[in-house]
């Protein structure tokens, strides 16, 4: 398999850092608009391969397309990281123009491509990358609810005092820190509620500092994270390369599931071969229902601004 990764930022080389560490693909290609960058990010890890025992290849190169011929999968990373005080909405003007342009190239020269959205704001951009392409709404998958769902996971065992592996739990809706849905009364520990272990006040917590993040992780960083993010690609593009029909909440194309159309938000979906192989409509509460259309809203209104 060949996955090639658009931007070479802290983003797309943890991206190209965690696929060749997990070596299931046969060779990442790293793709920059900065002269050299690319290429040197590529150097900086092929000569991690004999220290971490993996053997996918990793190339670099600057801005040419031609290049990425024959790509099973692409991450989008590129586009200018928030900055503090920076909503992920405010990122639109900028990074609009640059999936467009992405989206359009890799698929001149990959037309099998599935592609992989990281560009905030994340929904948004999903959303432009279907209509910038026209391709079949299997094949574009926006990230964020994996990532947004990684975090709420590590919320959870902090609060419940337990390893992230003893918990489960879900993040739908929209990637931004007012549209996320964390499904709070889903989540478990080992399959027992955490409401058995954990206050109401308590799991409000948990909620209210999942929403708020990547806000968080921008404030103490002074950039976007990354090693997360990279993470959570990784482990899709791993889904896609091993078929292995596995659900990760994500940025998918509606078409009346959940009641909304003609939209791209986090909802629970199986990835495999084909990317999204199936949508899957779970039972909301009426409350989870309300926050979820509040939250397409928020969406549809940053997808106006493409206008």
């Amino acid at each position: 398999m060949k996955v090639t990764v658009v931007g070479a930022g802290a983003v797309g080389a943890s991206c190209a850092e965690y696929i060749a560490i997990k070596n299931f693909a046969s060779e990442v290609m790293l793709i920059d608009i900065k002269e050299g960058f690319a290429e040197g990010k590529a150097m900086d890890l092929m000569q991690c391969a004999s220290l971490n025992g993996f053997d996918t290849k990793i190339t670099g190169v600057t801005n040419d397309y031609s290049k990425t011929a024959g790509s099973d999968v692409a991450v989008i990373t590129s586009g200018i990281p928030r900055k503090p005080g920076m909503t992920r909405e405010e990122l639109i003007g900028i990074n609009a123009g640059i999936v467009k342009s992405v989206a359009t190239s890799l698929i001149e020269h990959s037309p099998n491509v599935i592609i992989i959205v990281v560009s905030n704001p994340m929904d948004t951009m999903a959303y432009l990358a279907h209509k910038a392409t026209g391709l079949p709404k299997n094949r574009i998958i926006g990230m964020g609810g994996a990532l947004d769902s990684a975090r709420f996971k590590f919320r959870l065992a902090e609060a419940l005092g337990c390893p992230a592996s003893d918990v489960d739990g879900m993040v739908i809706g929209g990637h931004s820190d007012t549209g996320m849905v964390p499904l709070i009364g889903k989540a478990a520990r080992n399959s027992v509620k955490v409401s058995e272990f954990l206050s109401e006040e308590r799991m409000q917590q948990v909620v209210e500092d999942t929403k708020v993040g990547g806000a968080t992780l921008t404030k103490l960083l002074g950039t976007s994270a990354w090693y997360a993010p990279g993470a959570a690609v990784s482990a899709m593009v791993q889904a896609i390369a091993l078929d292995s029909k596995k659900m990760f909440p994500c940025s998918a194309l509606l078409d009346g599931e959940y009641g909304l159309t003609d939209i791209s938000i986090g909802v629970p979906c199986i990835i495999g071969k084909n990317g999204i192989e199936k949508i899957v409509e779970i039972e909301l509460s009426e409350a989870e229902k309300a926050k979820i259309e509040e939250s397409a809203e928020g969406v549809k209104k940053t997808n106006a601004l493409l206008n």
